[in-house]
């Protein structure tokens, strides 16, 4: 006797003369048909899409940078002449740095009355400050003023993503143009190392931060105002890592295999027992009528 493979078929057809089609069974065929379909939209739309996932842990991301992290400051001082305004930089590695100048540009504003200072510099990565005064100045002037306004204050690569809603530039919009002439201001800096992985692998270090503030009067030993802007940092032990995923897939198709499979269980079971006590009540009646 020949082998026959089709003894192995588990999927054995019914001809069609045996089979009832039925209205029932018409409306949830097509109603199972329509929610395969919406669930396997939604798959697809999660799958296509990236979600960030985000993890913390202690340590030092970019340890090619050799100990510096790169600043990027842009601020606006409408009442202080370019000549008179300088940054200085200093930290508890003994850095004391008067009167930056490399990679910095200012621009008069107000026909030469006040200056928007632009720069880029690297810090340590040990507590410190930076601060933009007039004591680089050949001569002070006399009751400086020193309100402002920050338009960008950000540390490390530029991240921008729309799922991530970090504080890369939280001191971005601060005004300080209607204070005390002649106060000083102290923003107190916790900076936070953050790291950006997207889908190739590629990582992109940068640093968050928050802030606090206070105004207050300062008088050198000599008895004058000498305001000034500070940023006084300090760094967190804790890094924050963002990691861009996508659902792999084999979880995809398990999932599409899930839906249709599960959907068409489902639909079968309720059209049977639906068919089943219809025939039965259609039994009851042609009892009674008998």
């Amino acid at each position: 006797m020949p082998f026959d493979v089709r003894r192995f078929d588990i999927y054995r057809k019914v001809p069609k003369d045996l089979t009832q089609p039925t209205y029932t069974g018409a409306f949830i065929s097509i109603l199972c048909c329509v929610f395969i379909l919406f669930l396997f939209l939604s798959e697809l739309t999660g799958f296509i899409a990236t979600e960030i996932v985000n993890e913390l842990y202690v340590d030092d991301p970019d340890k090619d940078s050799g100990g510096k992290i790169d600043v990027s400051l842009n601020i606006s001082l409408p009442n202080l002449h370019c000549d008179l305004l300088g940054l200085d930089i200093q930290d508890e590695m003994g850095r004391h740095e008067v009167g930056h100048i490399d990679n910095s540009m200012k621009v008069p504003l107000n026909q030469g009355g006040g200056c928007r200072f632009e720069g880029e510099f690297t810090i340590n990565k040990v507590p410190g400050n930076f601060h933009l005064s007039t004591h680089g100045a050949t001569a002070q002037p006399h009751n400086p003023d020193i309100t402002h306004s920050i338009h960008k204050l950000a540390f490390g690569e530029k991240v921008q993503v729309d799922k991530v809603q970090g504080a890369f530039n939280a001191l971005g919009g601060t005004d300080r143009l209607s204070s005390n002439p002649l106060a000083s201001h102290d923003y107190i800096l916790k900076i936070v190392p953050t790291v950006y992985e997207d889908l190739s692998g590629r990582q992109r270090f940068s640093y968050q931060y928050t802030v606090a503030n206070k105004e207050y009067v300062a008088y050198s030993h000599t008895g004058r105002i000498i305001p000034a802007i500070w940023f006084r940092y300090d760094l967190s032990p804790i890094t924050v890592k963002y990691t861009e995923r996508r659902q792999p897939f084999y979880r995809f198709i398990t999932t599409i295999c899930a839906i249709v499979g599960g959907t068409f269980t489902v639909a079968g079971i309720i059209d049977s027992c639906i068919f089943t006590a219809s025939e039965a009540w259609k039994k009851i009646q042609i009892g009674k009528m008998s």
